[in-house]
């Protein structure tokens, strides 16, 4: 349906009184999708991205980015989804009303009293505005207003209760009576029959009338082996067919990216299709690395993990093979004294690669209470550009995932990024010719070829696994 939309000043809180439009990423005369962002909001308290819930023209822009703080409510921008004329538009703007509250969630609610027939495309049977201060989406809204649905029976299934298109929807079809495909309506003087239910369901699957047969279940009671004994048996078989399995809808939840996710998703997808990738691997003898971590966090007081020492150990070899301690910027290629190690951080909203500046130069104490420092901001959300920026080599590691092993994508524009799998318990060989058990973790260099060479790559990680069979060289 062809409509005029107003965008208004959201609400987000019960405190928030006004915003301020902080910049426009669209302007008059643009075509935008949903999903993509319009324009950037800031309160007293927070800078949000408010993306389009739909698509549509932007046709009018009522404030202008950066000026004075505007109520919630009031009109910022006016949308059309159709294709209506300058005087429609003017229209439209004359007969606003501005909204009292708003939408959470970044979301828009237009608040418009208009005559009816006066904007193309509105129905005729339309009501007025619904008032309420519960989140629901500029979609649910408008159908619910246009199809007269009271959404204060509705229980939201969006996120913290919002509700949803399909919440209106199913609002609308009413409460569903559960129906037995197949199932007969049995006889009143079979309801009297005592029998079980499961034998009653397969009684009225075929037609067969309970009253007379002789039950064999306690205190003659009418058994499943009772009435399957009169079900003539199928043509060619000797078991009673199932019922034919229908398939339902499996309608998917849509979720858009969201600004983290989208950088990443840019980011990796320009290194894949960029970076000529090749993966070098091996496995390390991890028994030795894993007694000394016991001692060192007992005399040490600290609780480095193994990722810690994997870290430490990174950082030592890079110093000692500086030809893969790089980034690559065009055609140049940058080494480094000193190892800034970007760790990969599952974040709330997606991966995050906060950086351990200097490793190298770190006792294993201070690079794991600077480890879990990142990792707090990271899951807190409270990380800056400046805990990412730079870099000179990536650490990705789910081995506590149990994942044995898997090829990381580089980090542009650093030059190499090791995977770190599971430590995993393996028979060996001894030199008697026995077998014994020893824990092993399988170590995955993904390397940038414009700027190193495999040999380069293949000598790194033998130092690499020096230093973690024999962990006594961290100290060094």
């Amino acid at each position: 349906m062809s409509r005029i939309r107003a965008f208004t000043m959201p609400k987000w809180g019960i405190e928030m009184t006004e915003g301020t439009v902080a910049e426009w990423m669209v302007k008059e005369g643009d075509s935008f999708t949903r999903g993509q962002t319009l324009c950037l909001i800031e309160t007293a308290k927070i800078t949000n991205e408010v993306e389009a819930e739909y698509d549509a023209t932007v046709r009018r822009i009522m404030v202008t980015g950066g000026t004075e703080a505007a109520p919630v409510g009031a009109l910022l921008a006016v949308f059309d989804e159709g294709a209506h004329s300058d005087d429609e538009i003017d229209a439209f703007i004359a007969g606003f009303t501005p909204a009292e509250g708003g939408v959470a969630q970044g979301a828009s609610k237009a608040k418009v009293a208009e005559p009816v027939g006066a904007i193309a495309g509105t129905p005729e049977r339309m009501r007025g505005p619904i008032e309420t201060n519960r989140p629901i989406s500029p979609e649910a809204l408008r159908l619910a207003e246009e199809e007269s649905v009271d959404i204060a029976a509705i229980e939201g299934s969006g996120r913290n209760g919002r509700i949803t298109h399909q919440d209106v929807v199913k609002a609308m079809r009413g409460p569903a009576s559960p129906v037995l495909k197949g199932v007969l309506a049995l006889p009143e003087d079979d309801a009297k029959v005592f029998a079980s239910p499961l034998a009653r369901r397969i009684a009225a699957l075929h037609g067969i009338v309970l009253t007379g047969v002789a039950g064999t279940g306690p205190r003659g009671r009418i058994s499943k082996a009772d009435v399957l004994a009169l079900v003539p048996a199928p043509a060619n078989s000797d078991t009673l067919a199932p019922p034919a399995f229908v398939a339902g809808a499996n309608q998917p939840e849509i979720v858009p990216f969201d600004r983290i996710r989208k950088v990443v998703a840019q980011r990796l997808t320009q290194a894949k299709q960029e970076i000529p990738h090749f993966y070098l691997r091996l496995s390390a003898r991890a028994d030795a690395l894993l007694d000394l971590r016991g001692s060192a966090n007992l005399v040490l007081g600290c609780k480095a993990s193994v990722n810690d020492w994997v870290v430490k150990a990174c950082a030592m070899a890079l110093v000692r093979h500086p030809e893969v301690n790089v980034q690559v910027h065009g055609t140049d290629t940058y080494r480094f004294p000193h190892a800034d190690i970007a760790i990969a951080v599952a974040g709330p909203k997606g991966l995050v690669t906060p950086v351990v500046r200097q490793a190298d130069r770190m006792r294993i104490d201070q690079l794991a209470a600077e480890t879990r420092r990142l990792i707090d901001k990271a899951q807190g959300k409270g990380l800056g550009m400046e805990d990412m920026e730079g870099g000179t080599f990536s650490v990705s590691n789910l081995g506590m995932f149990g994942v044995e092993n898997f090829d990381a994508i580089i980090n542009p524009p650093q030059g190499a990024i090791l995977a770190v799998g599971a430590a995993q318990r393996q028979p060996v060989e001894t030199a008697a010719g026995g077998v014994a058990f020893e824990t092993r973790i399988a170590l995955t260099l993904s390397v940038d070829h414009r700027a190193i060479d495999g040999a380069a790559g293949a000598q790194f990680l033998q130092t690499l696994k020096t230093l973690i069979e024999e962990p006594q060289g961290l100290f060094a």
